[in-house]
């Protein structure tokens, strides 16, 4: 699933392992999930948009949930 999770990450200033930190998950999670090898579950989807200020939507591309 694409998102914008490092492009939002590089406007914070935070690190993989500060977000990982934010939303309870280990930098090698994070990781994962930037690069696509991986899927948030729906309660980590809302915790990383949270952490950001923002909706799911906002931070995931909701076109490849219907793929």
């Amino acid at each position: 699933m694409n998102n914008r999770i490092r492009l939002l990450r590089a406007e914070k200033g935070w690190s993989q392992a500060e977000l990982a930190d934010k939303v309870g998950v280990s930098r090698n999670s994070i990781n994962s999930i930037e690069n696509g090898k991986f899927d948030p579950s729906l309660p980590l989807g809302f915790r990383i948009a949270h952490a950001f200020g923002l909706s799911v939507e906002e931070v995931f591309d909701k076109e490849d949930a219907f793929k």
